[in-house]
């Protein structure tokens, strides 16, 4: 097996190696223990429970997932949902919750709930089907969990098993975050338990008015069809609202206000339940404490933007002597606010929020948007945990943090605890090291400095002359590329070894440099993201002469896939072919929180969506386009290309069209088939760029 192959195999068993990095932290009251999951080893797709003993330095496994599950795990439906929502591609315990004192955790595996006593090491199963979601409340006296959709809550000392609320309906769910929130907000919970133990916080979900689309499987047609509530832009969402129910029956339903979408939810001894909603447009994001006594709601902060309000992870919360934690827009720049008293400075870009207890830990970028770093408060202002230069993932408490670090000095994480912000132990990551290394060159480019990362072949001298350019970009909000971890940078490092120069550029709308460049995208997507492409490309080869702009492909999954048919379609005095994975197509077709977020409602805005569609423009096309989408995709549905294909047809205009059997957004992991699409792609591009050459009489 030649070494690329080796390199494409290695990237797929190891779903892009990944598997074997310790993740999903918890440290015990004392201080004294770690918790984590991981797997056996860089190949296996089962993880495990680890506790690691901080005064020792020794990890025991506490669940083995491979004992206790021999076979494959058979999910319910609404797990597979949620990690396809979380885009959780691994097995075994892929959660866990523990109650306050350190003494139980609770987990499912293939559907099942099991408890382990953390002491002891015993593992007791308390359900044996389709369970979804189980967590202890913090005394350890209950587990709550969902099954068929409703929520239901265990007695330890009794076994009683009880449903929470028996109320009927089809489209109904107790304890459930909805699609939206899932897909779009960040939140995968529907219920909170209590400090004390004793009540829950509950999502209640009626989706009986959300239009349902059918995903049939054309390969398998004797397969059933799969019917999912989907709320594109313009339809209605899902109803949700918010009960406290008691352990002693007792129900108290909270107030609604004019929100549509419920955004984040914290209950922590620090005090009442803070919830962050906003309206349909997102304009206005409320913090309302909630009264657990009679559901009314108490307001105590509102932000407000004429385009959109943020969410950031972990907002709000309370510390633990009752002060809010928010993050909130200041001088162009997300800042960390704790009882209404910025603590962080301008330029200083807030993240997330990891935790907050006595002190706030949380993670931000200063100058350099390709780094993130973790912070903690504390009675000298804040200071930087992570010392060295990459991207830095916290966990843990400010007194305790656990550290898993990526950087351009090797391939994946290196995980370290701090304790008072002071190494004091290593996690052990068990990934599979790729055998590759970025050459790679840094670079900010044109007017607006986007940052961008230019690879080339392995070894490659000026003489060897000029090399075809490939984009690789996302290019959309919310997820950047251009990162300084070695990881970000091995696929396009092998596209490069296939004799491509790959340039990777976040433009505008990307995270970490503001609310200002963020939002410079509202209305104008397909405007300002091709826009920033383009330029990233014509200042890259401005400075670089490998670069042969006579040969300029360009490829992307997602918004990537949109961006990079829209380069065809839009600009083929730049771009001379394209592989779009999972675009885009029609955003009327895309869902309410993301698109009407950027372009306002189909009905209201019409001319936006049609500013913005592949399919208004596809009589323009002049270039090659390869368009891939996986037939199971319940996010962007494989309607877009269809219809795209369609209207491409319709206008006379060629192109090809790959269909992926039983493929979900996700793009395919087993091992022949990520290999082969890869390869399929570049022996494409590879093709017409130089038919491109020859057609045009270019010269290399």
């Amino acid at each position: 097996m030649s070494d690329d192959v080796s390199f494409l195999r290695k990237q797929a068993r190891t779903q892009r190696f990944t598997l074997g990095a310790p993740k999903d932290f918890r440290i015990s009251p004392d201080g004294g223990r770690v918790l984590f999951l991981r797997a056996e080893s860089g190949v296996d797709r089962r993880n495990s429970l680890w506790n690691l003993d901080l005064g020792t330095g020794t990890e025991t496994k506490v669940v083995d997932a491979a004992q206790l599950l021999p076979g494959e795990e058979d999910l319910p439906p609404e797990e597979r949902a949620r990690r396809e929502r979380s885009r959780e591609t691994s097995g075994g315990v892929v959660g866990y919750a523990v109650d306050a004192a350190f003494r139980l955790a609770t987990f499912s595996l293939s559907g099942k709930l099991y408890t382990v006593d953390l002491s002891s090491g015993e593992i007791t199963t308390l359900v044996d089907t389709a369970v979804i979601d189980p967590r202890p409340n913090p005394a350890g006296t209950h587990v709550a969990y969902v099954r068929d959709r409703r929520l239901r809550v265990l007695e330890l000392a009794t076994g009683e098993d009880r449903l929470l609320v028996d109320e009927p309906g089809e489209h109904l769910a107790w304890g459930l975050a909805e699609f939206i929130a899932a897909e779009e907000m960040g939140r995968a919970r529907g219920y909170w338990w209590s400090p004390e133990g004793d009540r829950l916080l509950v999502e209640r979900s009626d989706g009986a008015s959300v239009p349902r689309w059918n995903i049939a499987d054309p390969a398998h047609p004797e397969a059933g069809v799969h019917t999912v509530a989907y709320p594109a832009a313009g339809s209605a969402n899902v109803d949700v609202s918010l009960s406290i129910i008691g352990l002693d029956g007792s129900r108290v339903d909270v107030e609604r206000g004019d929100w549509e979408y419920l955004a984040s939810v914290h209950w922590s001894a620090g005090g009442p339940p803070l919830i962050a909603v906003q309206p349909r447009d997102q304009r206005r994001l409320e913090i309302r404490s909630v009264d657990v006594r009679d559901g009314s709601t108490f307001l105590l902060h509102a932000e407000t933007d004429e385009h959109w309000v943020e969410l950031v992870p972990g907002s709000p919360a309370w510390t633990a002597d009752g002060k809010l934690v928010r993050v909130g827009v200041s001088e162009d720049t997300y800042r960390l606010f704790v009882d209404n008293r910025p603590v962080t400075e301008a330029g200083l870009q807030v993240r997330s929020v990891l935790h907050a207890g006595d002190e706030v830990l949380f993670s931000a970028s200063a100058e350099d948007p390709t780094q993130i770093h973790v912070y903690r408060t504390g009675g000298d202002g804040v200071q930087r945990l992570s010392l060295s230069d990459g991207v830095h993932i916290g966990a843990g408490s400010a007194a305790v943090t656990v550290l898993s670090s990526w950087s351009l000095e090797h391939s994946g994480p290196e995980v370290t605890v701090l304790a008072d912000a002071k190494p004091v132990a290593k996690v052990v990551s068990s990934t599979v090291d790729p055998g590759l290394e970025p050459n790679l060159t840094w670079l900010t480019l044109g007017e607006r400095g986007l940052r961008a990362a230019l690879l080339l072949p392995t070894g490659y001298r000026p003489e060897q002359g000029k090399l075809p350019v490939l984009l690789d970009p996302y290019g959309g909000p919310h997820a950047q590329r251009v990162l300084q971890s070695r990881n970000a940078f091995l696929n396009p490092q092998w596209l490069a070894d296939q004799g491509f120069a790959v340039l990777v550029a976040d433009g505008r709308g990307t995270p970490g440099r503001g609310p200002a460049w963020e939002k410079e995208i509202s209305r104008e997507l397909a405007e300002v993201t091709l826009a920033d492409q383009v330029d990233a490309l014509l200042a890259a080869a401005a400075g670089h002469p490998a670069l042969d702009l006579g040969r300029v492909g360009i490829r992307g999954w997602s918004y990537g896939g949109y961006l990079s048919a829209l380069a065809v379609l839009r600009r083929p005095d730049v771009f001379h072919a394209a592989v779009a994975g999972a675009p885009v197509t029609d955003w009327s077709l895309y869902d309410t929180h993301y698109t009407e977020r950027y372009l306002g409602t189909p009905q209201a805005d019409a001319d936006c969506y049609e500013r913005n569609s592949l399919i208004a423009g596809a009589g323009d096309l002049r270039r090659a386009l390869l368009l891939v989408h996986g037939l199971a995709d319940d996010n962007v549905f494989v309607a877009h290309t269809l219809r795209l294909s369609s209207a491409l047809l319709a206008a006379g205009r060629a192109h090809t069209f790959l269909p992926l059997a039983g493929a979900t957004h996700m793009t395919p992991q087993t091992e022949t088939v990520a290999e082969n699409l890869l390869r399929l792609q570049v022996d494409w591009l590879h093709r017409e760029l130089e038919a491109h050459r020859t057609t045009e009489g270019k010269t290399a």
